[in-house]
């Protein structure tokens, strides 16, 4: 949303850009400035289309209720993980790492039974 509103003008065409986006709709996203001209436009634009793949339905995600659509949740995990994989003496390489996140998410997915 940071570089949406970055194309400045119409506040209505950006809500209604918001709104679109929030649904993963990114070609009906893009036609509401077809008719724009500017750098920021087209930056935008370029933007969608680099990341197109990962803009999805948020408002499907939320109403299901299949994850959190937050960053600081993924952020935080992220963190806790770094954590545990620093434990004091331990050694760890890139193989090591893997198997055991690949463990972790099992179990905590329910695939796991201990």
């Amino acid at each position: 949303m940071e570089n949406l509103y970055k194309v400045g003008g119409s506040l209505k065409r950006l809500k209604t850009a918001e709104t679109l986006l929030w649904q993963g709709k990114v070609e009906e996203t893009k036609a509401l400035f077809s008719n724009c001209r500017g750098k920021q436009v087209k930056n935008f634009i370029a933007y969608l289309d680099k990341h197109n793949s990962r803009i999805v339905n948020h408002n499907c995600y939320q109403e299901e209720k299949l994850c959190s659509i937050g960053s600081g949740a993924v952020e935080s995990a992220i963190k806790q993980i770094g954590a545990r994989i620093k434990i004091s003496g331990a050694q760890w390489n890139i193989e090591s790492v893997n198997q055991i996140l690949s463990v972790r998410c099992a179990y905590l997915n329910g695939l796991l039974v201990i």
